[in-house]
């Protein structure tokens, strides 16, 4: 298994060809703990130590990924991916919020509205990401929005934002993808 040990309960074969086990060697199996999940010493933790949010560390994985974004007079960090417009919010009073939002690229009428919120409905009923829901302008028009929230109050690793900006952007874009195969474009549809 190229050095990989499982630790738990031990389980004895039950066939006639069984083993005795060796007895546990506290030292041992507590130095095998320590190499699979520790990176150092007991009492380190492994790795880079989670860190606050805040819009500098979302900017520089936008940097790092190598999108294209905006910055907004309150900002708030913006973009398109995949046709969609995403933002990337830091919320809460310490900034421990982290949501990704995205808007579908279409709009409906009010009188589409009872549809979409069947949709999204089912959406959210069958899928943990992202929740999906339709907002109403002043005009009457129906937009639907995509929203990845998490709450990171105890900070995060560069690897942990980073997973959590893409799942907002990637699950994002699948239910607005949905959304198109569920009300194709008229446009796309050869008459």
């Amino acid at each position: 298994m190229g050095g990989v040990r499982f630790f738990g309960s031990r389980r004895i074969a039950r066939s006639s060809a069984a083993s005795r086990e060796e007895p546990l060697d506290a030292d041992l199996l507590r130095s095998d703990v320590e190499n699979v999940l520790l990176d150092g010493p007991v009492g380190q933790l492994a790795g880079a130590a989670p860190r606050p949010v805040s819009r500098e560390r979302v900017s520089a994985w936008l940097d790092a990924s190598g999108f294209t974004y905006t910055v907004d007079n309150d900002g708030d960090l913006g973009g398109i991916w995949h046709g969609r417009v995403f933002s990337f919010l830091v919320l809460g009073d310490d900034g421990e919020v982290v949501q990704v939002r995205g808007q579908w690229h279409r709009q409906a009428t009010i009188e589409r509205l009872g549809e979409i919120l069947e949709v999204c409905n089912a959406w959210n009923a069958e899928r943990i990401w992202p929740t999906a829901y339709a907002r109403v302008r002043d005009d009457g028009t129906v937009v639907v929005c995509a929203e990845v929230t998490t709450s990171l109050e105890h900070g995060a690793t560069d690897d942990q934002l980073a997973q959590v900006l893409e799942c907002g952007l990637s699950t994002g874009v699948m239910l607005f993808e949905h959304l198109d195969s569920v009300f194709p474009d008229p446009l796309q549809v050869t008459p």
